[in-house]
């Protein structure tokens, strides 16, 4: 059940990723880059256009019979199903890797994620089919859920061990930038069908043409995936159990320590992740006349400074260590979160230094959060256990978080989210402090030895 029976599954993409790669045996740590890239950002485009649209039409379309918090607050809860199935498709879609192969697997995902976000464009409203339109847009919102816990294809670790050791830091970021790029898509695209159209038609049609080039993207994003899943290097790693799926009940039993650290360990980035993305532009919707298109340049411009951010992150952690950047971050993130979201009621700049002063924070905590500990977990292991740490830790830090944030900062004020957001920041400290090899201070003792492959 393992390569051989992966290759005799193989699917037409596949095989034809697999030509491209007959010429050459090797694959270059550059390549490998350029695909997750780009299927870090068609994941992440799809996440955005939904986020957005959980703010800017889903109050409107779907739950006008509420109030546009109310609204808003049961579109973020929609918003977290998908985190909640994550895990469900994790373990699905490993049943299908083992059994028909990594090929198979991220054909079905992709085209299930790309296809979900498709079909909401297709969605009525709540004036033409009542109730119903809420349950399917929370069936759409599951399965782009479990698509996305089938899209971990190992990539991110393929592009680790492929690193040079004195360049990991620089390597480990690159995943990351996924994610600003995707919202600087999604942003723009909303942005400019707001600046054209007048609001009954935007919220007539649209608003569904983002969802429509997602599925275009996750098909280009397919082949970039096959391409390097097909190398002969990703299939030596397979057949060394380096990138092969293990059981889920064996993994979280014999590296349960481990998953829990390494989904505690970027918390304090998760939560800014929404805070600075997701919750600040249904505050300024809902509380402020300023104009949605304005705030959306201030998020492209914050996601432009974030990319920027993130590739420092790489540079920063060459010299000091990965886990010295992860808790020093965490502890600006924490002196933030006592002032910044107050920003937010401070009128139109000081919006402009809480994105850009988050943004800039995110960039450094975030660009390093991706697989802190995978090198803890054994090799047959690592495949799995980064899968399930990935989920647990998204589920737990972000989830939730455009929903407990605004909750709380209807009911109690934006001091309550700076709260929220430190209790981030001490949930990654305490994760750093708690593993031996991260400590004094932060991992700088354990820099002098060799980094532990991603």
């Amino acid at each position: 059940m393992s390569a051989p029976i992966a290759a005799s599954n193989s699917t037409p993409l596949e095989r034809d990723a697999r030509i491209v790669n007959a010429r050459d045996h090797k694959i270059a740590p550059g390549e490998i880059a350029i695909g997750v890239i780009i299927g870090r950002t068609s994941e992440f485009f799809d996440f955005f256009v939904y986020a957005i649209a959980s703010v800017l039409v889903f109050p409107a379309v779907v739950f006008p019979f509420v109030d546009p918090l109310t609204g808003t607050l049961y579109s973020f809860g929609l918003f977290a199903l998908a985190f909640i199935a994550r895990p469900l498709g994790s373990a699905i879609f490993m049943w299908v890797d083992r059994n028909h192969g990594k090929g198979v697997k991220l054909t079905i995902a992709l085209f299930l994620l790309g296809g979900s976000t498709m079909a909401i464009s297709f969605l009525p409203g709540y004036a033409s089919i009542g109730i119903a339109a809420v349950w399917l847009l929370a069936l759409a919102r599951v399965a782009q859920g479990v698509a996305l816990g089938g899209t971990w294809d190992g990539l991110p670790s393929l592009l680790a061990l492929n690193a040079p050791r004195e360049h990991r830091g620089w390597y480990a970021m690159i995943p990351q930038l996924g994610a600003p790029l995707g919202l600087i898509v999604a942003a723009a695209l909303f942005a400019f069908f707001l600046s054209t159209l007048s609001s009954e038609d935007f919220l007539s049609w649209g608003w569904r043409y983002p969802f429509f080039v997602a599925f275009a993207i996750n098909v280009v994003a397919l082949f970039a995936r096959l391409r390097l899943v097909a190398t002969p290097e990703f299939e030596r790693l397979f057949e060394s159990r380096e990138l092969q799926p293990a059981p889920i009940v064996e993994t979280i039993r014999e590296e349960g320590r481990t998953v829990l650290l390494g989904a505690f360990a970027p918390l304090a980035s998760f939560a800014l992740f929404h805070l600075v993305t997701v919750f600040p532009l249904s505050w300024v919707v809902l509380n402020t006349g300023e104009t949605v298109v304005r705030f959306l340049v201030i998020e492209i411009i914050g996601a432009v400074v974030c990319v920027l951010s993130i590739l420092a992150s790489g540079l920063i952690a060459d010299i000091v260590g990965r886990r010295a950047v992860l808790g020093v971050s965490a502890v600006l993130i924490g002196a933030y979160s006592g002032f910044a979201p107050q920003l937010l009621g401070a009128g139109s700049f000081g919006e402009t230094v809480y994105m850009i002063a988050g943004f800039v924070l995110l960039g450094l905590a975030f660009g390093q959060s991706s697989g802190a500990v995978n090198g803890s977990f054994s090799n047959e292991r690592r495949y799995t256990g980064a899968a399930i740490t990935a989920n647990l830790s998204w589920l737990i830090g972000a989830g939730f978080a455009p929903l407990v944030a605004l909750a709380l900062a209807s009911n109690f004020g934006l001091w309550s989210v700076g709260a929220y957001l430190l209790s981030g920041a001490v949930c990654t400290l305490v994760a750093l402090a708690i593993n031996k090899d991260w400590a004094q201070p932060f991992g700088l003792v354990a820099r002098a030895e060799p980094e532990p492959q991603a």
